[in-house]
């Protein structure tokens, strides 16, 4: 089983599951999929894109459960990140924690096989 990870901002998190779906975050939209990072990718993405946030939530999905919608695309570096084109149904989430920030500034990530 392979695990893929979103991050985003836990009042946009509450609002989708609320809503039962989670259609993206703006720069998702902007972008026409949503963004998720392999466990390797994550405190890169982290540290890259959300710097200094507090307000984070971690979700993982199992990446086969996504089926044709999810496609593994280069990065400009060249690295694969999955990407999910089209809306993300709350059901398929196999989890979702907050990602705290430690003393460092740092995102605390944990253990992400379970």
């Amino acid at each position: 089983m392979t695990l893929i990870f979103k991050i985003v901002g836990a009042e946009e998190w509450r609002a989708a599951e609320k809503s039962g779906v989670f259609e993206g975050a703006a720069i998702d939209r902007a972008d026409g999929y949503i963004h998720f990072s392999t466990a390797a990718q994550a405190p890169e993405t982290a540290a890259r894109y959300f710097a200094g946030r507090e307000d984070l939530v971690l979700a993982a999905v199992e990446a086969a459960r996504l089926g044709d919608a999810l496609k593994w695309e280069p990065s400009r570096g060249g690295a694969l990140f999955p990407h999910l084109y089209a809306a993300l149904p709350i059901v398929l989430v196999r989890w979702r924690r907050p990602l705290p920030l430690g003393r460092d500034g740092r995102h605390r990530f944990g253990r992400l096989d379970r």
